[in-house]
């Protein structure tokens, strides 16, 4: 048989496995509603289209602060390393499907019975224990390892959308932080004033013990609410440092007001959900799951071997290349019995596919709650900033008033204590208000897979 026969032989014998014996992929029905719960903006660019460089450009630092954390930050690093590997096994599952050919020569010694010594010499072309693939498994292993890498990749999509959020959400607390800092200082400062006034009064005879020790209590709230602001504006720093990986250089545009973000339309639920990054990465690990199933069914039938060399032999290295040599030996194995092994495979993989079912149906479900719930809240802070606002203004006049009886003797000390305390709380409030309103549309741009971007 010449050398090109066993070639087209071989070539053939593989290309003639076509039988796969893996499920048909079929995406499960989405176990969400049609539509979402709330109403939410119809017009304006889908949040899947819209890069995060154009939704956070009004604030130019938070924008320098999430390209920082996309280049540095560990969690993200990881994450790309782990889709560098996939792709690296994904590369090597698909390698098993073609031969090996190796090169090599070989030199043996073989004394004979009057103390001879016989050599041989081969030098060619070889191919080990290569498997046809007559019903798919190698190339449903091949599959498995390549929806591993996308379901990887998808993974690290969902991280990067989630980073953004992360460095975007701490931005805006720090934002906070610093307006409710400036109000504890000042509240401080206007207490303080006011205890000096208080215990000048108190000294004088004008005042009783109990107003000097309201106006002390007034103080000391005033300190506390101070050190908590201090405490949560370095600890929300320290967040913000932690997600960037790296200290905040000094060059960062100037730290901003805190300001809403512009509304987006939240699509139909099952074109939204369905191009989410996670929800993705779930089809993906179904995808594997089906491949596995097709591989586990393959090793009840027999797998074919083919071992081949193609070279030159002679007992004498000057001679080696003037004959031919070539062999050709084909392995069958067909199970017969294992224990149960395949069986027990079989059903590990069936299970296996079961759980990446419910797995994905699962983080539809999640994705589905996430938007239903940002759209809950686009629905409501809107009210409650206008109501917080309202009321912040009216305690903030009933304190002027409350001031300017008090001056005129015509109100208690207590009357004033209690509208400070009631101012306060409500300007407080307002702030904090103000902060879930931006997250909300923070977490509403990442529900609605925003930022998905080539990480």
């Amino acid at each position: 048989m010449t050398t090109r026969k066993i070639l087209t032989l071989v070539a053939a014998l593989a290309l003639a496995g076509c039988v796969n014996l893996a499920p048909d992929h079929q995406r499960p029905a989405a176990p969400v509603g049609e539509s979402w719960p709330l109403p939410a903006a119809s017009s304006g660019t889908a949040a899947q289209a819209l890069a995060w460089q154009t939704y956070y450009s009004a604030d130019a630092r938070m924008a320098a602060l999430i390209e920082l954390a996309l280049k540095n930050n560990r969690d993200l690093r990881v994450a790309l390393l782990n889709v560098e590997q996939a792709r690296a096994l994904a590369r090597v599952s698909d390698a098993n499907r073609w031969p090996t050919i190796s090169a090599g020569f070989v030199n043996s010694r073989t004394p004979g019975k009057d103390d001879t010594i016989t050599g041989a010499y081969q030098a060619g072309l070889q191919i080990n224990a290569y498997e046809l693939d007559l019903f798919g498994k190698v190339k449903n292993q091949s599959d498995a390892a390549s929806a591993r890498y996308l379901a990887s990749a998808e993974g690290a999509r969902a991280a990067q959308i989630a980073l953004i959020a992360a460095v975007a959400s701490t931005h805006l607390a720090l934002q906070a932080d610093d307006e409710q800092l400036m109000l504890a200082r000042s509240t401080a400062a206007t207490r303080a004033d006011s205890l000096r006034l208080m215990r000048q009064k108190y000294d004088a005879g004008a005042a009783s013990a109990l107003e000097l020790a309201g106006s002390e209590s007034a103080l000391a709230a005033a300190q506390v609410a101070l050190a908590a602001a201090e405490r949560q504006r370095l600890q929300d720093e320290n967040a913000l440092v932690l997600l960037v990986g790296q200290p905040l250089p000094a060059a960062l545009p100037a730290m901003g007001e805190l300001k809403g973000l512009s509304p987006l339309p939240a699509g139909v639920p099952s074109e939204v959900l369905a191009l989410r990054p996670d929800v993705l990465q779930a089809e993906a690990q179904l995808r594997a799951a089906e491949a596995n199933i097709g591989a586990a069914r393959a090793a009840f039938f027999p797998s074919i071997a083919l071992t081949t060399s193609l070279g030159t032999a002679s007992s004498q290295l000057s001679d080696l290349f003037s004959n031919t040599a070539w062999s050709f030996v084909g392995q069958v194995l067909m199970p017969i019995f294992d224990a149960g092994r395949n069986q027990a495979n079989l059903a590990s993989a069936r299970a296996a596919q079961g759980i990446a079912v419910a797995q994905y149906e699962k983080a539809v479900q999640v994705a589905f709650r996430e938007v239903a719930d940002a759209l809950a809240g686009s629905m409501t802070l809107d009210a409650q900033l206008q109501a917080q606002t309202q009321q912040t203004e009216a305690e903030q006049q009933r304190l002027k008033l409350v001031e300017l009886r008090f001056a005129n003797g015509a109100s208690s000390s207590f009357e004033l204590l209690d509208a400070q305390r009631a101012s306060f709380a409500a300007r407080q409030a307002l702030v904090q208000v103000r902060l879930a309103r931006a997250l909300n549309s923070v977490q509403l741009y990442k529900a609605l897979g925003g930022g998905a971007g080539k990480p």
